[in-house]
Order: C-alpha cells, then structure tokens, then sequence
C-alpha cells in the first residue's frame, strides 16, 4: 500500500478535498516521517509542530465545510532563509544570533492561504553560498541518495527532506543554482521562476527589508513537475504596489507534445569542465527526443558568447553577495550601470534565440553529487573526468539562466554508473515559465522521472 507521503502534493491535496484522508492525519504522517527519516539526513531543522497540528485541526475543519484551496491541508516544509512569522531566520549565521521573524514572506504568505500546512524549515550553508548545507548552528545535511555526499546547496535540506519523502514540496531559493543543483543531486524536479516573477520579499538577510535583489528569486522543488506547476501558480504574481496595476497571465506552454519542440542542446561550456557521464544523458536525452519528434539542434549561431555571458555573471554576483560583507566589491554605481547595460544585451539575445528554438538543454551542474568537502572554498576542486577542476567554475552552468532572468526546470533524467541521479535544466524564454515546466512534464511522462533513492519508499 502506498504511504500517502509518496503522493505528490498535486494527489494529496485531491485526497484531501474528496475527504480519503483528513488533514490531521496525513500532518501525523509528515511529522512522523520525519521524526524517523531525519536523523541521518539532518535536513528537517527548524520544526514547528504544534502549530502544524493546529493548522491541520483548521484544515480539517474548512474542508468539512466545503471550504477549497488548492494546497489545503497539504503538509510541507520551506527552506530557512524565508521568513515564517515566529520562527527563527539565521541564514545559517551565528552573527544572527536567534532573529525571529514577525512576519511570513510573501511567498509563505501566499502557501498559507492556499492552505498549505508548514512543518517547519530546512537546513542551507552560511549566508546561502555553498552546493553544501552545512552550517555551524545546524550541521551538515546530507543526501539520501549516499549519505557521504552533498544534497547540494543552497537548497540542500530542502532537496534531502523532498527526496526522502518527509515533504511533498518545498520553497527554496536560487542565485547560484540553489534550487536547480539540489534537484539535480537528489533527483527532483526544481523550477527557477523568471526573476521577480514570485515576490522575493522576506527572503533576505535577518532584519533586511529592501528592493528585490538582482538575480536571486524563490521558487519550488518537488517530486513531480505537476507540482512545480502547482506550486508557482500560487506563489507567483505581483505584490504591493505593483498589484495595483499589473496581475499575471502567463503564457501557456508553447507546445502540447515533444513533437512540437525546437531544441537547443548545449552540453559543453568554455569554462566549466563537465563530466562525460553527465554530457551522455543529455545526449540520450536528444536521441530520444529526437525519435519522439523533436526538432533538436546541437549548436546555433544565436547562442551569445557563454564565456563573456560568465564573466558578466560572476561580476554581478560578487556584488550582490559582497554586500554588507568585511570585503564588499569595489564598485562604482556607473561600473553596476555597466553591467546592467550587459545584462540587458544577454536578454535581449536570448530573447532573439528563443524566436527559433523553445526551449534550451543544458547541464544544471558538471558532475553529480560529490563527497563531503570541509575544506575552505578557495582550496576546493572537483574530479571530472579524472581532472583537478576550479570549484567555482560550475557556477558556469546555472549562471546562464540566472543572469539573464530566465525561467530553468531542472529535471530528472537517469542514474550514474555509481546510482547517483544525473539532471538536466531547461531553459526558456522570459516569462514563458509554463513552457519549461512542460517540457518537463513531457519528458517525465514519456522516459520516467523521479525515483526514490534506495531505502526510503
């Protein structure tokens, strides 16, 4: 029999609604679950399940009176970094000390009223910047797929306790390829919205509340890309002022099957080394696609220069991370200007290669999962392919979506030689978030998807 924490939030949130489990219990689950799964993982590390307990009392009761929501009664978690009024914040930062936010952020905000249940919050590296989640108030998460190595960052815990089946869903954030990396380590599905397109405010530094910051957005990770859809289509649309005026109507996906999609296909980056293994399952990928139908490309004249596109990135970046640090970037207002300047050429560009092609293939990271690795970040490498890489160079792969504020999937796509899950992001036009989310669906309804790692279904 299949325990109802192996459902997707899509199937449980029916469940719910036509009353074939109650609120309450499935909360018991989820706090169960997690109560048993976690100790290895260490993913789970801010609970909050007293107060789950009296939402899901509540969820039950609106549901008796006929009351609807699109996730009501559905139990998850979000990731620490967003703000949940009455629970701590700290980045994983001791100099936070223990901040407690008053209130939820928008997209908390916005999960609650659709009736989702918060079971409390998953664990992420100091101030967000790492592909591992280790902290010095929380600890090292690790991923359910081998204990021995990451989850991935900065989403890390929230990709470990959605792979494990402790949460059907969870909100993460990404600047770096923190919601697209942990997907791609733990086997998830995880959707980075165009920029702005979920309001960011109350996912920033303890007691910070200011403009949305370039780059960075919120969005979700789940087990199926159903969910992704279901989730952003609460989560997304204006705020504040800006709801005066302008509301969301997105796009529909520009095609209904594989058949109908013109595909781009990049599996290797100036900068960034990338492992064969990883290079081959996106190739299987396009074989297949192919064979469905797809119109598939390997190369374009259209595709801006990636090596300058990185550059431009990693400046950006630095200044945005640097900020309120010991050693900030040195940088002019008219030097920021500059490269916003860039910014917009790179968007205009890809707006141009997004007239002949739907969607881009790309790897989310250049290797799978790796060990453990407490070293400073400086003296960190990667093996690939039996070569001594710069850790930081795969910021390469994420950083093309990030700095041109587009929507990227990343999705399941097969096992390494070593059973680590292999992932591929898509990458689409600006605002065309459905597009990229359905060509997930697509390929995980015709080559298969997500797959519980070994041991925890």
């Amino acid at each position: 029999m299949t325990h109802p924490l192996d459902k997707s939030a899509t199937d449980l949130a029916a469940d719910l609604a036509a009353r074939r489990i109650g609120a309450m219990e499935l909360t018991e689950a989820a706090i169960a679950r997690i109560e048993e799964r976690d100790p290895p993982l260490n993913a789970v590390v801010v609970r909050d399940f007293d107060r789950a307990r009296d939402a899901a009392m509540a969820a039950d009761t609106a549901i008796a009176r006929g009351q609807t929501g699109p996730l009501l009664g559905v139990p998850m978690t979000v990731k620490e970094s967003n703000n949940v009024a009455g629970l701590r914040t700290s980045w994983g930062v001791e100099l936070f000390g223990h901040w407690t936010a008053t209130t939820d952020a928008v997209a908390v905000q916005r999960l609650k009223a659709a009736g989702a249940i918060i079971l409390g919050k998953t664990n992420v590296p100091p101030f967000l910047a790492d592909w591992q989640s280790d902290n010095p108030i929380y600890g090292r998460s690790q991923n359910p797929w081998n204990l021995e190595r990451t989850p991935g960052g900065s989403s890390g815990g929230a990709a470990a306790a959605v792979a494990s089946g402790m949460s059907p869903i969870e909100l993460g954030s990404d600047i770096g390829g923190s919601i697209r990396v942990p997907a791609a380590f733990c086997g998830l599905y995880g959707h980075k919205p165009t920029w702005e397109l979920v309001p960011s405010r109350g996912h920033q530094p303890p007691g910070v509340d200011g403009p949305a910051v370039p780059l960075a957005v919120v969005g979700p990770l789940a087990r199926t890309a159903d969910d992704l859809d279901l989730v952003l289509g609460v989560i997304a649309g204006p705020t504040e002022d800006l709801a005066k005026g302008y509301r969301v109507d997105l796009p529909p996906a520009r095609g209904a099957t594989l058949a109908d999609y013109r595909v781009l296909v990049i599996d290797s980056h100036p900068l960034a080394a990338t492992d064969h293994e990883v290079r081959g399952a996106i190739d299987a990928l396009a074989g297949k696609l192919e064979r469905a139908g797809a119109r598939v490309a390997r190369e374009s004249a259209l595709l801006p220069d990636l090596a300058g596109l990185h550059h431009l990135y990693g400046g950006m970046l630095n200044a945005v991370l640097s900020r309120g640090s010991p050693s900030p970037a040195a940088l002019s207002a008219h030097a920021w200007m500059d490269m916003q300047d860039g910014q917009l050429v790179a968007r205009r560009a890809f707006a141009t290669l997004f007239e002949e092609f739907d969607v881009i293939l790309a790897p989310t990271y250049g290797r799978t999962a790796y060990p453990h690795d407490a070293r400073p970040q400086d003296e960190r490498t990667h093996l690939i392919d039996n070569q001594e890489t710069p850790y930081f160079d795969q910021l390469a792969w994420p950083g093309i979506a990030t700095l041109t504020n587009l929507p990227a999937t990343a999705a399941p796509i097969g096992l390494s030689a070593d059973g680590m899950p292999l992932g591929v992001q898509i990458i689409g036009a600006a605002f065309e978030d459905r597009t990229t989310i359905h060509f997930a669906r697509l390929i995980e309804q015709a080559f298969g998807g997500f797959r519980f790692p070994p041991g925890y279904n």
